[in-house]
């Protein structure tokens, strides 16, 4: 479905069937990712919630315009509101992961009356020591010019190659195609202006902004993802309304990497919710 706001297009994908009498799961992908991203995961989410997915600006099936202007926090916390707006969506709850879980917090600060509930899936709340921001930021415009310079397909590479996402090696090659080449379907505009507008970089700090609102937090993170891991153990302190589970035999992508488990822990946390 595609959702006009100002002069770009956003698309959502329902992933179960939609009954307006439910609350509203709406998924957030990662950067280089798309709705497709939550297709599996999301039939198996408990059935009392109606599961949606948006493609962030620049990714996916929706607009990837030129003006940097459309990938800030607030353009796409207002973005957010015009899908929820025009669903009619009740009792929000965001489940976003990396840059999604960022895009998920910044709109529940900046719209708190919206959201029900958050998950985060292996996401930051924003960097607080200035020296280590300074260094992000440089290091998101590398990553941009290596964008604008070489193919989707080399960058896709490129950008499974890291450390980071070390721990996808256990798929089989074939797999790990599929994976490239999906990403590799996104656009060079939208990911550069992505990094340009949202980067982690560019991002406040937030963590101790959400202790305010005080909505149901839940995050999630692979045991083998030591520094999202230890991130996120942060957080958590900062609030008892935060609950925090690791999955050991996970590295940062638990909802590729180990679907049933993050599928059980989001159910479980969810059976709480009132």
């Amino acid at each position: 479905m595609i959702i006009q706001y100002e002069n770009i297009k956003l698309n959502v994908e329902h992933l179960s069937e939609f009954d307006a009498s439910k609350k509203t799961i709406l998924f957030l992908h990662g950067f280089t990712g798309s709705s497709n991203d939550w297709k599996d995961v999301a039939q198996k989410i408990d059935k009392r919630f109606n599961k949606s997915a948006l493609d962030l600006i620049g990714h996916g099936k929706s607009s990837s315009p030129t003006s940097v202007n459309y990938y800030t926090g607030d353009s796409l916390a207002n973005q957010i509101e015009q899908v929820i707006n025009h669903l009619r969506l009740k009792e929000v709850i965001l489940c976003g992961y990396s840059m999604g879980g960022r895009v998920a917090l910044n709109f529940a600060i900046a719209k708190p009356n919206l959201v029900k509930a958050l998950i985060f899936e292996s996401a930051s709340p924003g960097i607080k020591n200035q020296k280590e921001k300074e260094a992000r930021r440089k290091s998101d415009e590398e990553l941009t010019t290596y964008i604008e310079n070489n193919s989707l397909e080399d960058f896709a590479a490129m950008w499974l190659d890291q450390e980071l996402f070390g721990t996808l090696r256990r798929f089989s090659n074939n797999k790990l195609k599929d994976i490239k080449e999906e990403k590799a379907k996104n656009s060079k505009i939208g990911l550069a202006n992505s990094l340009r507008g949202f980067g982690t970089g560019l991002m406040p700090y937030l963590a101790s902004e959400l202790v305010k609102i005080k909505i149901p937090t839940f995050l999630i993170t692979g045991g083998l993802d030591d520094k999202f891991t230890q991130i996120n153990q942060g957080f958590k302190k900062l609030s008892p309304s935060v609950k925090h589970k690791i999955i050991s035999t996970s590295g940062h992508n638990t909802h590729l990497e180990e679907p049933k488990k993050f599928i059980d822990a989001v159910n479980g946390f969810l059976s709480g919710l009132r």
